[in-house]
């Protein structure tokens, strides 16, 4: 995949975690009466996720390969390469323990409650960070590669790849949550929920 396919496909998979980063948000100031939809997202979340670590990792890797496109685009600033890391193990802090909460139950409350806060405050700081370095240069990306749009002169070849992507990895998402859903049953029942 070429630089400018890689950088449209990281970003369409952005506006998707950041629509569903927005509805896991509202979930967020009032867990308990949403807890099957807050559970559902963040299980959701996880194979787009996947995706944009995979397409994040692949500039990563043939940047550092010594690809001849990939170097010539250069490495993102110097900031979003600090914050890379911190973003990635915070992510998977936040996700593995909210999975690790889903699956152990109630009874893993005390000892799993404060890693899946702490990560998920550490996350929204560096996360901020990165969603508003990008906030200008990943509309274009995403208008550019909608399906029906104008093609662009020297427009990468792969559009349709790059949507079915996207879509498998929702649709993935969404056979995860449902199938895991279930497994948040005790937590309905569980009475020191916000304590």
């Amino acid at each position: 995949m070429g630089t400018e396919g890689n950088a449209r496909l990281t970003a369409i998979t952005g506006v998707v975690l950041v629509a569903l980063l927005a509805v896991e948000g509202v979930t967020i100031l009032s867990v308990r009466p949403m807890l099957s939809v807050h559970v559902f997202v963040g299980l959701m979340l996880i194979p787009p996720v996947a995706l944009k670590l995979g397409s994040t990792g692949w500039r990563f890797l043939r940047y550092y390969t010594g690809n001849f496109a990939y170097r010539r685009k250069g490495p993102p600033p110097t900031l979003l390469r600090l914050l890379g890391p911190v973003v990635v193990l915070t992510t998977v802090g936040v996700l593995g323990s909210g999975v690790a909460l889903l699956l152990a139950g109630p009874s893993s409350r005390d000892a799993l409650m404060p890693v899946h806060k702490a990560s998920f405050i550490l996350w929204l700081a560096a996360t901020s960070i990165h969603v508003l370095w990008h906030m200008w240069s990943v509309p274009r990306l995403v208008r550019d590669d909608l399906p029906g749009a104008r093609p662009v002169a020297a427009a990468p070849p792969g559009r349709a790849l790059r949507w079915l992507a996207v879509g498998t990895a929702l649709a993935c998402g969404v056979a995860l949550g449902a199938a895991l859903l279930p497994h948040a049953g005790p937590w309905h029942d569980f009475h020191h929920f916000d304590h």
